[in-house]
């Protein structure tokens, strides 16, 4: 049996039950397909997952550990100076809580809903002026200089730092509406690999809104509590999977029985 792969939730992870609480990535979830957000957080069935990136988990590992370097220090962080950012990384007892995406996160209660929501912060800085700053790691190879994120599919990235500015002002932080990206870039200039990769580091920055967010968690409350199952993303490729994938099983079932099919 596959360890990353577990169907069939128990129920108590399930909505309604003791230990469910709204995740960052559910929400994404909700925005790119209300079916598959039924079937994962209503009926237990969870989608595939991607295979872990080790790379990516090292670069965001030993990210934290320069950015606690510097915290512990209350100096800047040189990306940010090369960059004209006042800030430092923000010193709270917190910190590794809010970083602890499958156990704590930041977290709130929605008033309108009830719901418990949360997400893991990478990092956060505080500026001269005492607002909190986002800060999200990414990891990537590609050619060229990476300072803007404008492809349709980089739209998650700007949900997610918009989610962790609005829990952060839930919690009472004035929050930046600017938050941004440390994105590190492994180059594919070099004669030979030698056992070595060398970033490109740049800070990537991205104003966003979280005027959306009340709205979305109240039409996602609904869709939980509904017993009709929601339609599908537009794109969704998982959900045109199951659909083609049913039909075949039916035909096939029929023809196994009716040798006239």
């Amino acid at each position: 049996m596959s360890q990353f792969y577990k169907p069939n939730r128990k129920p108590d992870y399930n909505y309604g039950g003791p230990k469910w609480t709204l995740s960052r990535s559910k929400i994404d979830l909700f925005s790119e397909c209300q079916r598959c957000f039924y079937l994962d957080n209503k009926l237990g069935v969870a989608r595939p997952p991607g295979f872990p990136f080790n790379l990516n988990s090292a670069v965001d590992a030993l990210l934290k550990k320069e950015l606690d370097a510097h915290r512990a220090n209350g100096t800047q962080y040189p990306l940010a100076a090369q960059y004209g950012l006042d800030a430092v990384p923000f010193a709270h007892a917190k910190m590794d809580e809010w970083r602890d995406a499958l156990r704590h996160g930041v977290k709130t209660v929605h008033a309108k809903t009830g719901l418990t929501v949360r997400g893991g912060v990478d990092d956060i800085w505080v500026g001269k002026d005492g607002k909190l700053i986002v800060i999200d790691y990414k990891a990537t190879s590609k050619d060229g200089k990476i300072e803007s994120l404008d492809e349709d599919w980089h739209r998650g990235y700007k949900r997610q730092l918009e989610v962790y500015q609005w829990l952060l002002r839930q919690n009472g932080f004035e929050v930046n509406d600017t938050g941004y990206w440390v994105y590190a870039n492994a180059s594919k200039d070099r004669e030979a690999f030698d056992g070595r990769l060398d970033f490109e580091l740049t800070l990537v920055p991205y104003t966003g809104s979280t005027d959306w967010v009340d709205d979305c968690l109240v039409r996602l409350k609904a869709c939980l509590d509904s017993e009709s199952l929601p339609p599908a993303g537009e794109e969704c490729d998982y959900c045109r999977y199951r659909e083609s994938a049913g039909a075949a099983l039916q035909k096939y079932e029929k023809g196994k029985t009716n040798p006239l099919f």
